[in-house]
């Protein structure tokens, strides 16, 4: 045999010039605050037309916004509305209970076939969101239970932004810790650990800020993070701030809109605070029980302002696959295998989901899928 035929031909780099718009994952779709104050939204999500509302038990439903009887969309600026904790469409009162099933029509009995498309959900501290599978695929694996929460935490604030993205670029920032630096003029950006296990990722680092108070003076904040990732639309970020003793935790949700836009929601919960160091130490003059609540909402505010800054440059950016990586971008390479199993649809080659321990997540940047 030819010596020639032997030899093992590479395989090269999987290109992808665009990435799907929809991966499989969990995503936001309102607070219940919201639901329940306005009793029935609608809006796009995920490429899809929804509606969402919640019984008179307080059960909620997320489902598509269009009838199955004749099709109309059953969203309020239509005209649909909550009876007694039903859907009821527009077009021919055909009522629908939160399992989905129409239990009621004006002049006839309900027909068993008429049922909506109901999205499985989830609820931690008030945030509702569902699950979202290519081609009505069910759910992979199952959000974490939802932190301990109580009077020694603020209530959860949140702000939305929306924007051209996609939410693979938006929760690679809890691994691109250079950008830290380089885009938020943080400094001394030190990453503690990486792990994959499936589809979660946790990724700890640690970082000095330095913010500008009043206009008046400096104030340092030595900070540790730790995001934990479940999937690309769930990203949970517990955070200590040294300086003023501060606990506080921040939701990073990330749902695309259209196949071209995201609305990335962040919510924030900041834990009671009894000893201000720093300059905060004027904190001391209000009541311990509002303390944490005046800190959510400064905090919630200056990382708005953060992301902001990533806005202006997620709105223009292309997807490059493969990245040219350098030895400081750090696990990014690995970042997008774990991204590759959110994709079934695409027909490549995938490494199976592994863990990956600190040792290994030091070894810098990893390169991306083989085809």
């Amino acid at each position: 045999m030819d010596a020639m035929s032997t030899q093992t031909t590479p395989r090269p780099t999987t290109r992808i010039d665009r990435l799907p718009p929809f991966p499989d994952g969990w995503y936001l779709v309102g607070t219940r605050e919201d639901i329940e104050r306005r009793k029935l939204i609608e809006k796009t999500w995920m490429g899809e037309e929804i509606v969402a509302w919640s019984d008179t038990e307080g059960r909620i439903c997320v489902a598509d916004a269009f009838c199955p009887h004749l099709g109309s969309h059953m969203g309020p600026t239509v005209g649909g509305r909550v009876r007694d904790g039903c859907l009821v469409c527009p077009f021919h009162g055909f009522t629908f209970d939160t399992t989905g099933q129409c239990v009621a029509t004006p002049n006839a009995p309900a027909p068993r076939a008429a049922k909506l498309k109901v999205y499985e959900t989830r609820e931690i501290l008030g945030l509702i969101l569902a699950w979202w599978g290519a081609g009505g695929r069910q759910p992979q694996w199952d959000l974490p239970e939802e932190p301990h929460a109580g009077p020694k935490w603020s209530r959860v604030l949140t702000t939305t932004l929306r924007f051209r993205g996609h939410p693979q670029e938006t929760t690679e920032n809890s691994v691109d810790v250079e950008h830290l630096e380089y885009t938020h003029g943080y400094s001394n950006v030190r990453p503690t650990g990486m792990l994959i296990d499936g589809a979660y990722l946790r990724s700890a680092f640690d970082f000095t800020s330095v913010r500008r108070t009043l206009g008046l003076f400096d104030v340092v904040a030595d900070v540790s993070a730790v995001a934990h990732v479940h999937g690309l639309g769930y990203s949970f970020v517990e955070i200590h701030e040294k300086g003023i003793g501060m606990h506080s935790r921040m939701w990073v949700l990330s749902t695309p809109v259209d196949g071209t836009h995201v609305e990335l929601t962040l919510a924030t919960q900041v834990h009671e605070i009894r000893r201000p160091g720093q300059f905060f130490k004027g904190l001391g003059f209000l009541p311990v029980s509002l303390r944490h609540r005046l800190m959510a909402r400064l905090f919630i505010k200056e990382e708005r302002r953060y992301v902001e800054q990533d806005v202006v440059i997620w709105d223009r950016k292309r997807y490059r696959s493969p990245p040219r990586l350098c030895r400081a971008d750090g696990p990014i390479g690995k970042y997008r295998l774990y991204c590759r199993q959110f994709y079934p649809d695409l027909q490549l080659r995938v490494t199976p989901a592994r863990r990956i321990g600190l040792a290994e997540a030091k070894e810098g940047p990893a390169r991306e899928s083989q085809a």
